[in-house]
Parts: C-alpha cells; structure tokens; sequence
C-alpha cells in the first residue's frame, strides 16, 4: 500500500497527517514564511482591479501548475484530488515524485525551507537516522504532490504569496508535472473566527491573481454534501455560499462535483478522480480549427456514420436501465439540459417566485447529473475516441457528450423570451466549464451574448461548436435553408453546422431539401466544415437516412423517442446499407509470411464495434504486382489496404497521390481510396508508421525539447525512415547507428543528422556516440530500435548509467525483447512495438473511414493477441 507523501511551502512547523488509502504518513518539515506569504493585515478584497498585465491561459505547450480551489468536507476532497492528478500526471511514477519533491525543497523553495530547529546532540542524530529511513521508504511510496497556499502554525495562519508561485514557474520550479496547488477555503485555519475574514480576503485574491495573471488552469472543485453528517459544518457551506459567485466561478475556467463521494465507502470516488483527469485532458488540447482534422476536430467527431444519442429523460438515472446497450450503437450522448427537472428548477429559483426551491442547488444539480451519465456510459464505451492525458496516458473510456439547451421556439422546452435567453447562455457557459465534447449554440439569439460566449469557447476551453438552427412547422425556400446553413456557421466561429427543417408533405423530395441545401451551402464558404441537414417529423424519417454526419437517433430500448421521426442508429444503418450509400468495402494487409499479423483482428473489431460492414483480410503474396492484378485491388468497393514488409516501396507506382509524409519517408504503409469529382478512383498513399513511434513518444516528452537532446535511432530500414521523420517532427536532434554505415549515412542525407560509428562513450574516439554527445553538449532523450528481435541488442549500460531514456522497441512479438528486459530493470520508460500497431492502426482506421476510432477496442485486441501467456 502506497503512502501520500505531501509537501508544501505552507505547512505549519508541526507534523502534517496525510490519509491515503487508510495509511497515515508523518511528514514533519519547518518553513520560513518572511517575504513568501500574503501578511492578513494587508490584504486586499477579491474584486480589487487586477493588474493590467494578465497572463490568460494557453491551450499549446502548458506548463505550469494546476490549481484546485473549493471547500473540503471532512473527506479531504480538494487534497485527495491533488494528489491523484499529480500522480497521474507523471504516469503514477513514484520515482519522478520522489525527484521532483527533492527539486522542491532544494532550489528557489531554499526561499521557504529553513532547516529543523535545533536539538541537543544526542536527539538530533537519532532524529537524523529516524528521518533517513523515513526517506528511504518514502524513495518508494510517493503517491502524490498537493501544494497547499494557506497554512496555520503557532502565530496563526498565513496564505502564500503570488509572487513567489509566479517567480518559482519561470524558474521551471513549478510546473505542471510539480504538484497540484490548492486552495482549500475550508483549510483548519478558517476555523478560528478571529482570522476567517481576513483569511477569505487573502485566499480569493490569491485566487484571482492565480488566475488573471499568471493564467494558471483553475478548476472549481464543487463540494456539496447531501448528507447531514457528512462533515461539512453550516459555518463553511454559510462561507461557500458566499464566495461562489464572486470568488470560485470567475477565478476558475472548469468545475467538478462531488456530493458524498468523499465521504462513501464505495468505489465511487474513483469516478471523481476519473472525471478531474478527463476535464484536464480536455482542458490540455490543442484548441480546435474550424475545418480542421486530426484530433479534437470536427471532421472526425462529427464525422461519417457517426450518432449521437438524445437522452430526454427528467433525471439521468432514468437512463441507467438502457445505458449498456445504447452505448453499443452511439457514438456521443446528447444532454438535453431543458429537459431536466433540474433545468425547472433553475428557472424557477432563478425567477424567485417559488420558495420551494430555495434549498436546492439546480446548477450543482446539472453539472452532477452529466457527470453521473459520463460515469454510467463509461464501463460501456467502446465506441470513445483516444483523449491524450499527460505522460503515457490515454483516456479510452470516455463518451462524448453534445451538451444542448433547446429553446421552445426550436423543437425544445428552454423558454425564449428575454429572460430565458440570459439564463440559457448562463448554461451554456456552464457546458464548457463541464469540459463538454460538442456544445450546441441555437444560432438566432442575442448578438452580444453570442459573442460572448464564443470568445470564451475559443479563448479558454476545446469544446467544439455546432452551430445550430430548427424550423419548425413552417416550409422554407431552399436558398432559405443554405442561408441558415450559413448563419449557422456563427461568423466562422462553429466547427459543424446544424439546420433541422419542417416539411407539410413530401410529394416531391421534400424531405431531401436539407442534405440538397447542405451540400449547396458547404461549396460557398471556406473552410468547409460539417453539416449536418435533417427534417422534423415522421416525414423527414428518410433525411436521417441521407444525412451523413453526426445524426440524432433513438434506441429500441428506450420507452420513448426523444422527437418523431427519429430512427435509431441500425435502422439507420441498414437504410444506407439498402441505398448503397454505406457498401460493404474490402480492406487487407499487404504483405508476405504475414501470419503473425495482428492488424486483421484488429481491424476487423474496430470495423464490428462501429457496425461498419467492411471485412478486412490478408493478402500474402511475393510480389506487389499479385495484389494489384487480383481482385481484392480491382474490386469496385475496395476500400483500402495496409501494407507491410516487403511491399512499402514497391507500392508506390501503384498509388496515384502520395501524402508529402509518404514521400519523405520513402515508403507506404496505408492506401486510402477516394473518388474525384467524376467520380473517378483515386488511389492515395500514405505512412502512419511515423505517427505509431511520434504519438506515444510525443505524449511523454511533450514540448519539452531542450537543445541537445537526441534520438538515438538503432537500424537503417524503413522503419528506421519513420523514427528519422518522427524525431524530426519532436524535435529531437538524430543520432543514427547501425551495422551498415552506408544506410545510416543515407539516413542522416535525408533526415538531417549524425552518423555514430560506434555506441562507445570514449569521447577522444572519433565519430563515437560518446564524441559526437560530448562535442554538442547532448544527451540521448530516447532511444528508438528497430532492429529484429532476434538481433538480442542491448544498450552499453554507460547510456543507462545517468539520465535515463525513454526506449521504443518497435517489435510487438515478443512483448519482452532483450533490449526492453534490460531498460525496464533500469527504470527506463519504455514504448513496446505493441503501442506503435494500435496507434498506427487507429491513424489508418480514421483515414479509410472518416471518423472517430474505438480506440479501446483496438488497443485490447492487440493486448490480447501480444501479451505473453503463461506458457511463454
């Protein structure tokens, strides 16, 4: 059992106790606090004119410091979460931990950490020995890094001082990898009366400095008991209730609820820290572009043959009954907020006519209630997209949610006079503090409202916008339908478009005219982003059969449709199965002696979880020219195909376009096929392969690239040709080695970059590894083999003998190469070839099929068929 070992710069002289896991850790440091603290004599109110140079936010190369604020129940919840996400956010290693404690208390934190008081002789040796061991069993049982900014000891309590948090992040002190900071506005030091107000005063400036001007990402950790014993007393919700509005809401950009899961005995809080990881994966994107592609982009997650379920349940736990199965066919949950009986109830407390709702929290109650269907959907998610976490992490089980607040006028139930619409975009705005997937904007309201609400969107969060606009009971003109196509594009601000129109009959295609009117309107402006056109009712059941992307559905679980009309995603399905539009297309694995692949397996599954009626086999043949002359390649629904040794150059005069990736590398590993505007084949080449080493090795080294770190690339084939053209893309300097110096030599012509001629560190020999590190000041960063497993390679332990590298073994069989055997006893973060086929894998699933992976699927699959038995 691991112990939470805890530090911070506030921390009263005496012992602080830390339970984790039912473990009490003693954890007993002094602190100067002269010049590093916030005096409560001078402080200043929250709403004080911040100053005019405000740090804001950056989605791209985030480095510095989370910070949770709140009020604790007596489940501890703001530290507990800070010390699970500072733990996930170094891959739950407890030897970074230990070596980013040690940074700490060793540099500018000198500032803060005074040595203990004096003892006599004798006390402090043992004390000496005691604390050594005590080091030594913490070396291995680091959990976490919570930095509390108030503090208590004996002349009282005292709050941190901005500027120190401020000068400690330049100097790369902290960073978002350091320990989560936090700002528990429950600490044991307001429960002394004398100081609260000061100490309310000092805390919320903090905050809002934190925020302003430093930019930190601030999530609002929303503590709301329902149980009367549950350990928050009434002076500290009488205080919450206070700051909330002022203080907590406006200091912070995301918001997560907890009710009793603190407090409960069940596996519930795993849910909590679940979703805190979740919002911050989120919260870490690279913000979308409208028209983009790749991750967090529209074109996939609105992309072909993709559903999203309309829930229109009162109360989501109605929905825990049909969860499972729903999740089989859908690929997002849509939360119809105006649907809720909490959405009435926020109406009506916010209205003030109606005392019954005074003891509610309708606000809290919403926010909950979308947790609640994440949490319900997530055992079942096998459709959710890959969300990169810090470090190695992926999160695969996380359902997308479109967050909707449908007006009355617009097919829904929200009111839409003047006071509605306020109080809708008041919800709206709490949508992207839930950190939601996809949030839906009704496109007719209030300009500045609008405005306002976008500028948030695009300025502080990576919700995508689906600009939206419903029709309803009236026929428009199709020029009227491209132009709400158009409006619906909010001033190019929405990744997707959405227009829903009435039909009073459909005896000459009316139910066509939204998809006509939505191909119209995507050739008038650039870019072209999704749209998505269907028609309200019984008769525009068919619409929802045309319409390609993102299209709403019902499920035959469910005791009611969500709207007439609406089909579910198999009836939908087996329509454009009937129609021709979705044909069953034939994918394969080129290659020869190829039985060992697992990319069939693996295909194959992720094609059966998204209910796409493509097969995918293997095509062993000698020869390319097999292939392309055999009926597989001539097959009028031939979708694609991988390919593989021996055939990723020979390829290439068989392809039409090659991607300026494929052309780098010099090798093709996926074809993609696409039809021109005549409608013509067109046969693309691309190479994934880069994207198998860069993703994973990009997800634990981030944009932390420093001048002298290299990539030490063992191998000269074409593999090696994709780690060459992934460092590259890191931003690693390349070092090549391999038996045959002339294909290091070449790769080193193309790809930039120095050849070693051998891995001795003899600096004085020339062209050594040793030489060429010690001539540019360099350090390896990552080593990346692509050498056979059968080669038995292993590093000269002078590589592994400092900082350690990051090791890529490109083989997935065996799962355990030597060279892995050897870097894993070291301590060497490792990638195993197994990750570079799923991720490769997943980039060649997108490309054929236009939407999002079932990244969890794929990734058990080859799992499955790598992972060594028993007998191995």
């Amino acid at each position: 059992m691991m112990v939470s070992a805890v530090t911070s710069f506030v921390t009263p002289t005496s012992s602080t106790s830390v339970i984790s896991g039912g473990v009490v850790a003693e954890s007993s440091r002094s602190y100067t606090k002269s010049g590093v603290t916030t005096p409560l004599s001078a402080t200043v109110d929250a709403e004080v004119e911040s100053s005019s140079k405000k740090s804001s936010f950056k989605f791209d190369n985030y480095d510095k410091p989370i910070v949770l604020l709140g009020l604790s129940s007596e489940g501890n919840e703001l530290q507990r979460l800070a010390l699970s996400l500072s733990a996930s956010l170094v891959g739950n290693n407890p030897q970074t931990m230990q070596s980013t404690l040690d940074k700490l208390e060793k540099s500018q934190g000198a500032l803060l950490v005074a040595e203990d008081e004096e003892e006599d002789d004798a006390a402090e040796s043992k004390a000496s020995d005691e604390q050594q061991q005590q080091q030594q069993q913490q070396q291995q049982q680091v959990a976490g890094i919570s930095l509390s900014a108030v503090g208590l000891d004996e002349e009282g309590p005292f709050v941190l001082d901005a500027g120190l948090i401020g000068e400690l992040i330049r100097e790369k002190t902290l960073s978002l990898t350091s320990g989560v900071v936090v700002l528990d506005f429950n600490h044991p030091a307001f429960h002394n009366k004398e100081f609260e107000v000061d100490l309310i005063r000092a805390l919320s400036s903090l905050a809002k400095q934190l925020y302003e001007e430093l930019g930190l990402l601030s999530v609002y950790v929303n503590v709301q008991p329902d149980d009367a014993d549950s350990g928050m007393s009434d002076k500290a919700k009488e205080r919450k209730d206070m700051i909330e509005k002022d203080v907590l809401i406006p200091f912070s950009d995301y918001e997560i609820c907890v009710k009793n899961e603190g407090t409960a005995d069940d596996s519930s809080w795993d849910n909590i820290e679940w979703e805190l990881q979740r919002m911050i994966g989120r919260a870490l994107l690279a913000p979308p572009v409208v028209g983009g592609t790749g991750t967090n982009s529209a074109d996939l997650m609105m992309g072909l043959n993709t559903f999203f379920l309309s829930l229109s349940f009162p109360h989501v736990e109605d929905a825990s009954p049909y969860i499972e199965q729903m999740c089989l066919d859908v690929d997002s949950m849509e939360y119809r907020v105006d649907l809720l009986q909490a959405a009435k109830d926020y109406l009506t407390k916010a209205s003030g006519d109606d005392d019954s709702c005074n003891d509610k929290d309708p606000r809290f109650d919403i926010l909950y209630q979308q947790q609640r269907l994440r949490f319900m959907c997530r055992p079942n998610a096998q459709r959710a997209p890959a969300l990169p976490f810090a470090g190695s992490g992926i999160i695969d089980d996380a359902l997308p949610i479109v967050y909707t607040v449908r007006t009355a006028h617009q097919a829904g139930t929200w009111p839409d006079d003047e006071e509605g619409i306020k109080h809708m975009f008041d919800l709206l705005e709490l949508g992207l503090r839930s950190g939601a997937e996809v949030l839906d904007v009704e496109s007719a309201w209030d300009a500045k409202l609008t405005d306002k609400l976008m500028k948030r969107a695009k300025d502080r969060h990576t919700s995508l916008i689906l600009g939206s606009h419903h029709v309803v009971g009236e026929e428009v003109s199709m020029d009227e339908a491209i132009e709400l196509y158009r409006q619906c594009r909010m001033d190019g601000r929405a990744h997707g478009a959405k227009v829903v129109l009435s039909i009073n009959g459909n005896d000459n295609d009316e139910d066509q005219l939204a998809y006509k009117a939505s191909i119209a309107a995507a050739k008038m402006d650039k870019p072209e982003i999704p749209n998505i056109g269907l028609i309200l009712g019984e008769d525009g059941s068919y619409s929802r059969i045309l319409n390609p992307r993102f299209t709403p559905v019902t499920h035959e679980t469910l005791p009611f449709k969500a709207a007439p009309g609406q089909l579910t995603a198999a009836e939908i399905m087996a329509g454009r199965l009937l129609t021709g539009q979705v044909p069953t297309e034939r994918y394969a694995i080129l290659g020869h002696n190829i039985a060992y692949s697992v990319s069939p397996q693996m295909q194959g599954s992720a094609f059966a979880a998204v209910k796409l009626p493509h097969t995918y086999t293997r095509a062993d043949v000698e020869t390319v020219e097999e292939f392309v002359e055999g009926p597989i390649w001539n097959d009028d629904n031939f979708g694609g195909c991988s390919v593989t040794i021996p055939h990723k150059a020979n390829i290439i005069p068989h392809v039409d376009v090659l991607t300026d990736a494929a052309k780098e590398i010099g090798s093709v590993n996926t074809v993609i096929v696409k039809k021109d505007k005549k409608g013509t084949r067109v046969l693309i080449g691309d190479n994934t392969d880069w994207k198998g080493i860069y993703n994973p090795l990009r997800r634990r080294i981030g944009d932390k690239i420093k001048s002298g770190s290299y990539a030490l690339i063992l191998g000269g084939g074409g593999t090696a040709r994709a780690a060459a053209y992934a460092a590259t893309k890191l931003g690693l300097d390349r070092i090549y080695y391999n038996r045959t110096p002339e294909k290091a030599q070449d790769l080193a012509t193309e790809f930039g970059g120095s050849v070693a001629s051998s891995l001795s560190d003899d600096a004085d020999t020339k062209n050594s590894l040793g030489a060429i590190l010690a001539e540019n000041q360099g350090n390896v960063q990552v080593v990346i083999s692509t050498l056979p497993a059968a080669a038995e390679f292993e590093l000269p332990e002078w590589i592994l003998s400092s900082a350690l590298p990051i090791v890529f073994d490109v083989n997935y069989k065996p799962y355990n190469t030597a060279l892995l055997l050897q870097t894993t006893a070291k301590g060497c973060d490792v990638v195993r070839g197994s990750e570079m086929l799923w991720e490769q894998g997943v980039g060649q699933f997108e490309l054929w099929t236009g939407r999002t992976a079932p990244y969890g699927v794929m990734k058990k699959v080859v799992l499955e068929n790598c992972l060594p038995t028993e007998a191995d």
